[in-house]
């Protein structure tokens, strides 16, 4: 018996939420990609329609131009403005867009409910904890709350990764046969990952974790 399609995905092009992509593809129903005017969206958003289009999942881009024009963060500030290095080290974290995933949420479980959808699936995971507050168990808890409470049809939040690593993610993408090189995660969005920043150098261990070679071509 075919799943019901019962999901929404935020889907930015990256490896985690490509990974989930392919995990779940039997009960999405629609990807939303977001251009909030961050460094890497050019580089992220292709690789999202084309992971939907092979899959045979609709797939959307919602432009949130107002976050770039009116938030705070260096991913909003030119490719200059990345620090490199570690997650792990008080200058990441710059690259904080204030309740970027509270709003892209918001907007998805707007869809959901037009659509008569169930479910808002996003991929963050253990390792964001430390710098990203939107991406929190705590956060999770209480926006999958919210939206259940505030629509008709009772929309919940999913979020399946929140407590495992991008290693074991990584792995599991490993099981799926995903090909990272087909993802995108550098904050600095130029031609080539940079290999400095520090979602470059969390991919890289990612795919160490997973005992996976890397595919991904550097700088």
């Amino acid at each position: 018996m075919e799943k019901k399609k019962d999901s929404i995905i935020i889907l930015s092009g990256g490896m985690d939420s490509v990974t989930l992509l392919y995990d779940y593809q039997d009960r999405i129903a629609l990807a939303i990609s977001f251009d909030y005017g961050s460094n890497h969206n050019a580089r992220e958003i292709p690789f999202a329609r084309m992971h939907c289009e092979r899959l045979g999942i609709e797939h959307i881009v919602i432009p949130l131009q107002f976050m770039s024009q009116y938030f705070e963060s260096s991913l909003l500030q030119g490719a200059e403005a990345i620090p490199e290095g570690h997650y792990a080290a008080e200058n990441m974290k710059s690259t904080v867009v204030p309740f970027r995933n509270g709003i892209m949420l918001s907007v998805a479980v707007g869809m959901a409910e037009s659509r008569g959808l169930q479910y808002v699936m996003m991929a963050n995971h253990g390792g964001d904890h430390t710098i990203y507050p939107d991406c929190r168990p705590e956060f999770v808890s209480a926006f999958d709350a919210a939206a259940h409470a505030g629509t008709y049809n009772g929309v919940h939040l999913s979020s399946p990764y929140t407590n495992i690593t991008k290693g074991q993610i990584a792995a599991r993408g490993k099981e799926l046969g995903i090909d990272y090189r087909e993802t995108w995660s550098c904050y600095k969005g130029g031609e080539k990952h940079c290999g400095k920043c520090g979602t470059c150098v969390e991919r890289k261990e990612a795919l160490a974790e997973a005992g996976i070679v890397d595919p991904t071509d550097y700088e």
